[in-house]
């Protein structure tokens, strides 16, 4: 691969990771504890909103999208081992892998569930208050994993040049 594909494949993977910790931050920041100061039925009802909301194509072109080109960079990063930022793009891409791992393994399933919620039913309260916090501790992870993706990329694309 050239250095100018793998320097332009880096450069999406750290806007892309970038966007995702913007987006889980200010889940984790603000978004989350406002949902959970309001009656129950309201928090479901948003959430429910939200989760379907933000399956659309610009979201996923973001989050897949740097998925895939994250694995792409590794392999690379493999191939020209001890070469500038090469550990970096490795460190990078493990990062924002485990983000979407997190994502796919507790807060999709966790989104399934609440969505097959009935917002007005009361006994939906306490699996909320299940949900809020279970979700927010795994969205805790991905923004963490997110922010070293991010802080990776940028090294490796300071490396290389």
């Amino acid at each position: 691969m050239s250095d100018r594909i793998l320097f332009i494949l880096t450069y999406f993977s750290t806007l892309g990771s970038g966007l995702a910790t913007g987006l889980f931050f200010i889940f984790s920041a603000c978004i989350m504890t406002a949902l959970s100061r309001i009656p129950a039925e309201h928090g479901i009802g948003a959430m429910q909103s939200i989760n379907s909301t933000i399956l659309n194509p610009l979201f996923m072109l973001v989050f897949m999208g740097t998925t895939i080109v994250s694995v792409v960079i590794a392999i690379f990063a493999f191939m020209r081992w001890g070469e500038p930022g090469s550990i970096y793009l490795l460190a990078g891409c493990v990062f924002y892998l485990i983000g979407f791992i997190v994502t796919a393994a507790f807060n999709v399933p966790l989104n399934d569930s609440l969505a097959s919620l009935d917002p007005k039913n009361t006994s939906s309260t306490a699996l909320w208050t299940q949900y809020l916090n279970v979700w927010t501790s795994w969205n805790h992870v991905r923004t963490l994993a997110c922010i070293a993706a991010l802080a990776s990329f940028v090294l490796a694309l300071r490396q290389m040049k």
